[in-house]
């Protein structure tokens, strides 16, 4: 769903005139609409727009100077979006015009495979990787023994996803708790590694997913279950090409009174960790919590990471932080 924009104060105090020259040029209103209808990089608009970095830059340049667009640094990348919410007629007309010139170039239908590519870098990185048999890491039989006894002290235990599962550690935590658990990934090497792990262990409880966490198959098989009691991303949502959405789908996938945990990272300058498929460079606190309300969720905590909890590895010096997430139960429900 596009923005509506709203009128700012440079805007609103510059000659009509020169708001009508401003809006002379096609490339600017593409521009315009475009970032209304999504956060963008320079380089995704070239791409959609297919044209070169400098021209787009250039078609940016008054478009922010008069703050009808806003920019966010995430490392050494900046991306744009149009401010929200106008009762200007003239800029609700330009960017209806932009709007109409990105369906008739195709532009506005690529959106979709832009945002997507977002994503591409991390699924072959991990898909790369060579499939060898996972150390047990640092959770023993013992642990698991202990988990498995303090089991019966968590309500609601019947569902629960591991989103992102990457190795399957966290299901060393997850399987001895919940009756059943579904390991989600789109990397079938690391689901071949993860297999590996379930072997061992035994978790014959544990099915793994082949795919996203929006994927129509998981969705019914989650709703067929009658939703998810636990719903664990963990360092999953900085893949996201669309942070926002993938909380909502998260969200979707919950019982009423079920829990989303997402595990990420603040954020940080270690450009880095791109090569790893990395999308997002951490995210604000105000902004998780923003995406949760936003899924309809609400915000039980947020829970620091100690470092000295963090296992070795190049995301080892970040900042890593939870966020807990409550999804409400119909009014009048009894707990």
């Amino acid at each position: 769903m596009s923005l509506q924009l709203s009128t700012p104060a440079s805007s609103r105090a510059m000659p009509r005139v020169e708001l009508y020259k401003l809006f002379a040029e096609p490339g600017r209103l593409q521009v315009l609409a475009l970032c209304a209808e999504e956060e963008l990089s320079v380089s995704e608009l070239a791409t959609l727009l297919d044209d070169s970095q400098p021209q787009v830059s250039r078609k940016v340049a008054p478009l922010r100077d008069v703050g009808l667009l806003e920019a966010r640094r995430d490392g050494t990348r900046t991306f744009l979006r149009a401010v929200a919410v106008t009762n200007d007629a003239v800029v609700q007309d330009a960017v209806a015009e932009g709007r109409r010139l990105c369906l008739a170039d195709g532009s506005l239908s690529r959106l979709p495979a832009v945002l997507s590519a977002r994503e591409a870098r991390g699924v072959e990185h991990f898909d790369v990787e060579p499939v060898e048999k996972p150390s047990s890491g640092p959770t023993t039989p013992e642990h698991l023994a202990h988990l498995a006894a303090l089991a019966p002290l968590l309500p609601g235990r019947q569902l629960a996803l591991d989103v992102g599962t990457g190795d399957g550690l966290v299901l060393d935590v997850l399987a001895p708790l919940y009756q059943r658990v579904i390991a989600v990934d789109r990397s079938r090497a690391q689901l071949a590694r993860v297999a590996q792990r379930l072997s061992t262990r035994g978790f014959h409880h544990v099915s793994l997913f082949e795919g996203s966490y929006d994927d129509a198959a998981l969705v019914e098989r989650v709703a067929t279950a009658g939703g998810a009691d636990l719903v664990f991303a963990g360092r999953s949502l900085h893949h996201a090409s669309r942070p926002g959405q993938a909380v909502r789908s998260l969200a979707r996938l919950l019982k009423r009174g079920g829990h989303l945990v997402v595990l990420d990272y603040l954020p940080h300058e270690l450009d880095v960790m791109r090569e790893q498929g990395d999308v997002w460079l951490g995210f604000p606190d105000a902004e998780v919590r923003r995406f949760l309300d936003e899924a309809g969720l609400t915000v039980l905590a947020g829970v620091p990471i100690p470092a000295a909890f963090h296992p070795d590895g190049p995301d080892a010096p970040l900042t890593w932080h939870a966020w807990v997430a409550h999804k409400p139960l119909p009014s009048g429900a009894v707990t």
